[in-house]
């Protein structure tokens, strides 16, 4: 099977290598589509993120949809949930497996992603998805789910103003997921124009000086510039979920800004189990996720694939392995 590796900062290189054989509990799955995230592009940029970096040539790529080859699922279309949790942990126990102190996440670590024709995966971290849902759609279920998972940290109320900082692709599955939820108004805000057409071309309006103070608010950049835009957003005792990964794993902010407001910020870390409802979402199409596609690469194309998402022309860049 053809591979993709990140052997360092910049350098992604094509392999020919074996296939894969799946052991206990795991299916061979041929991965589909494989949609490119900002973490992806952290390990492109900078060689790692945060406190991870490539400890050996290693797979990206965590948005994933593929077809079971073999097995009792064979030829079944499923969504690939990345994260693999211990379910044992104390932080599993409670609730909260994306917190799992032992995970495995695909694209991350020592664990190979999707950017490969085949890969080995635990069986029950496979969802099937209907034939309602594309390929591309499929990948983009791991995103929503992220953008699920904050939208359930903010406890939000109905008929409220909500806010949203950076409409990337998660920023624009957020404004979807607010008016969804009840939200009286959407506001949105990002340097970018196309990506702030796109957010008012779902219902939002730009965030300006007469917006009003948003009662929730998103940052999805994870600039320090968007950070402290979010918390100017803000209105006195409002949430506001930091969903954005910044550069250098660090985020400042002025803090007399969220203290005189007296802000409860929320940081927010991947999802927990919630392929099922972003199944449900995608499948009635009650979000739209084919919009946000913007450009579809062939394997052999990675290069210009991560350089494109990293110019951030469009909005979400996928490719087919």
């Amino acid at each position: 099977m053809r591979t993709a590796r990140l052997h360092g900062a910049g350098d992604v290189r094509l392999a020919d290598e074996p296939d894969p054989v799946p052991g206990e509990g795991e299916s061979l799955v041929e991965v589909r589509s494989v949609g490119l995230c900002g973490s992806d592009l952290h390990w492109f940029a900078e060689g790692g993120i945060g406190d991870a970096v490539v400890a050996r040539p290693l797979v990206l790529g965590h948005e994933m949809a593929g077809v079971v080859r073999g097995g009792p699922w064979d030829g079944r279309r499923v969504a690939i949930d990345p994260a693999i949790p211990c379910l044992r942990c104390e932080p599993c126990l409670d609730g909260n497996p994306n917190l799992c102190l032992t995970i495995v996440f695909a694209g991350h670590g020592r664990c190979d992603g999707g950017l490969r024709g085949l890969m080995a995966w635990p069986s029950h971290r496979l969802h099937p998805i209907p034939d309602t849902i594309t390929d591309d759609e499929g990948a983009l279920l791991e995103p929503l789910g992220v953008a699920l998972h904050a939208y359930d940290l903010a406890h939000s109320r109905l008929a409220q103003t909500v806010a949203v900082v950076g409409c990337g692709p998660i920023g624009l599955m957020l404004i979807q997921l607010a008016r969804l939820a009840g939200a009286t108004r959407v506001l949105a805000a990002d340097p970018l124009p196309h990506r702030l057409a796109a957010a008012t071309g779902l219902g939002a309006e730009p965030l300006d000086g007469s917006a009003p103070e948003a009662g929730l608010v998103f940052e999805v950049a994870g600039s320090d510039t968007a950070v402290e835009a979010a918390l100017r957003a803000a209105k006195p005792g409002a949430r506001v979920i930091l969903v954005g990964i910044p550069d250098g794993d660090r985020t400042s902010f002025p803090a007399s800004i969220a203290r005189r407001k007296g802000l409860t910020l929320v940081m927010s870390r991947r999802m927990g189990e919630v392929y099922p409802r972003a199944i449900a979402l995608a499948a009635q199409k009650r979000v739209d996720l084919t919009s946000l596609v913007s450009a579809a690469f062939p394997l052999t194309e990675i290069g210009a694939a991560m350089t494109t998402a990293a110019a951030r022309t469009g909005l979400k860049i996928v490719v087919h392995p």
